[in-house]
């Protein structure tokens, strides 16, 4: 299973490589990463169908914004699963994830447990 997440924060990248390095080494995961909203999207349209089933997208980024690259996604590849991110589990920001069509709303630090059962949702 492809999952494509996208922070700004480039140090995010080795953190999913570290909780999830069992799942990858067993070849039933594949982290891709994008550091923008703009990036996210080039990853996504480089194949028909895009090979990513689900993104997992921190809200506060420069340029575009999470729940900007979350309306494109469900606009443009409605069979993505998302699910958000952000350092502040403020309720508008949930409310407007929610609303927008993201399966699941996570706040920082991330409990990765939960993320996994997520995914495991999805691969099951």
């Amino acid at each position: 299973m492809k999952i494509l997440v996208v922070d700004d924060e480039k140090d995010v990248e080795m953190l999913f490589r570290q909780k999830f390095r069992k799942e990858i080494r067993n070849n039933g995961l594949d982290l891709v990463f994008a550091f923008s909203g703009q990036e996210a999207l080039d990853i996504l349209e480089k194949t028909t169908p895009p090979k990513v089933m689900y993104i997992f997208s921190d809200i506060n980024m420069p340029g575009m914004t999470g729940l900007e690259l979350l309306e494109q996604v469900k606009k443009r590849f409605p069979q993505i699963k998302v699910s958000m991110i952000s350092a502040y589990g403020d309720k508008d920001n949930y409310d407007k994830a929610i609303a927008s069509g993201a399966k699941e709303f996570f706040t920082k630090p991330i409990d990765f447990d939960s993320l996994k059962k997520e995914i495991n949702a999805l691969i099951s």
